[in-house]
């Protein structure tokens, strides 16, 4: 594709050389630089692409678009100075696909909880109404049976429209995609067009990137201060920020609600370990899915699918059919009655609704045994709140590790042992190994106990000092019912 033709709608501060040339890629890894690259410097968290410049020229880049121009421009190369080089980026990718969302019916889910469950929810459940569908998750991408390992809850702006043109080409009508609030402020998403957006809830999380609790809230507003007029917009009416982010989108909006006022309104009429039986629009359906926080993502699901022309019948009857995607309340059952729990909770919010909803769910003298870490290189104020109410929920507590990347796992128990109250501290256990903290748990357990193991869910690794080794917390809970 011509450069000219990549810089459509580009705001170009300068131009220096031609743009009559042929280019065969963008990138913004020096790396994986050719003789046919356009080379994009974006300043980053921990690199600034502007220092491989001359590495990627030397590699044959064609083309430089930048922030700032190197002091000696070579007459070989075309420099492109622009603003923004992250959000020219999310430009030029759309652009040399094709601009691949406005081929399809892209839906955007944001939200600290319930991204995963609802993008991949509403996946399968037009699957089953019979389209063929695209997904951009946390635990995976995926075309139609396609799937693609996922590195980041939303990929960079050049994955993303690589991915969604590969989805069009292959049939797809519509894709369901988590946005992080990473995404939006590193303008992964620049360049998209949504047909709608979806969110969820907001509680403290990733506050070691954004610093402050309102910087998060804005990161997630700003994806639906984005959205295009001719889309949707659906939030979470329970949520006391679900208006906020609704106060400057010009797309047409929707609310859904267990509580109070909204377009989709639900009621919860039983809830057990095998299911949900519920209300939707005074409808009554029983579902496969299990707990109040799941009330809430069907009917963030129910509300997107009538969003899209669905027929509400249709919708119910396949969604009853659908199961939890993995890693979020996944059961594991043992000869002995015991219930192993594998939930991908890793935030205060979202471990307080898993034991809430256990606590509900359990019976008699039934004990919920815990176990729960805090990942390292990561918001250290939520550690010591998880450890609290995991001792406040729980019969059994048992802090041990969960990816502590490049911190000492020593120094982030520590942490979380700030939020156990001295009257606490008799339930509370230290485990360093995962391994050894979950077949602890699995002994301390009476027959009918029902063990939580949380916060990594679907991940099949641990990360540690850099190194990605396999752990997966349903096998190990399966290997300890066993042994």
């Amino acid at each position: 594709m011509l450069l000219s033709d990549i810089l459509y709608k580009i705001s170009l501060l300068t131009v220096s050389g031609k743009t009559d040339l042929e280019i065969g890629n963008i990138q913004f890894d020096s790396r994986k630089v050719d003789a046919n690259s356009l080379f994009i410097a974006i300043p980053g968290t921990q690199v600034d692409g502007h220092d491989f410049i001359q590495k990627a020229i030397e590699l044959g880049a064609k083309a430089i678009m930048c922030e700032i121009l190197p002091e000696k421009l070579s007459d070989k190369v075309t420099y492109l100075k622009v603003e923004n080089s992250a959000n020219s980026m999310g430009l030029a990718a759309s652009n040399f696909h094709g601009n691949p969302s406005s081929k399809v019916k892209l839906v955007g889910i944001t939200g600290t909880n319930g991204k995963t469950s609802v993008a991949t929810l509403l996946f399968d459940l037009f699957r089953k109404l019979g389209y063929t569908c695209g997904l951009l998750s946390t635990v995976q991408n995926q075309i139609e049976d396609e799937i693609i390992p996922s590195t980041h809850t939303t990929p960079d702006s050049v994955k993303i429209n690589e991915l969604l043109a590969s989805m069009h080409k292959k049939g797809c009508t519509y894709v369901f995609m988590e946005v992080s609030s990473h995404a939006v402020v590193m303008e992964r998403i620049a360049g998209l067009t949504f047909s709608g957006g979806v969110f969820t809830n907001i509680t403290q999380d990733h506050l070691d990137f954004h610093e402050t609790f309102k910087n998060y809230i804005d990161a997630k507003k700003g994806f639906f201060d984005r959205l295009p007029k001719s889309a949707f917009a659906l939030t979470n009416a329970d949520d006391k920020n679900g208006k906020v982010m609704l106060q400057n989108s010009e797309a047409t909006k929707s609310a859904y609600t267990l509580r109070g006022v909204g377009t989709f309104k639900g009621k919860v009429l039983d809830c057990g370990l095998y299911g949900l039986n519920m209300t939707i629009n005074e409808q009554e359906v029983w579902f496969k899915l299990i707990g109040r926080f799941n009330a809430y993502n069907l009917l963030a699901v129910y509300g997107t699918a009538i969003l899209l022309g669905e027929e509400s019948e249709a919708i119910l009857t396949e969604l009853s059919q659908l199961t939890p995607p993995a890693g979020r309340f996944e059961q594991i059952h043992s000869s002995d009655h015991k219930v192993g729990i594998v939930d991908y909770a890793h935030t205060p919010d979202a471990l307080k609704n898993v034991l809430e909803t256990i606590n509900d769910l359990k019976e008699g003298n039934q004990q919920v045994i815990c176990v729960v870490g805090c990942g390292g290189n990561r918001d250290k104020g939520k550690r010591p709140l998880m450890a609290k109410i995991a001792c406040e929920l729980a019969d059994k507590v048992i802090l041990t590790a969960d990816n502590p990347r490049n911190e000492e796992p020593e120094d982030i128990l520590k942490d979380m042992q700030e939020g156990v109250s001295i009257t606490k501290r008799k339930k509370v256990l230290s485990i360093l190994d995962r391994r050894e903290a979950i077949k602890t748990a699995v002994m301390l357990s009476n027959d009918g106990d029902i063990i939580l193991v949380a916060g990594k869910g679907h991940e099949n690794y641990q990360d540690i000092n850099g190194v990605k080794s396999h752990f997966d917390d349903k096998e190990e809970l399966v290997r300890a019912f066993m042994s």
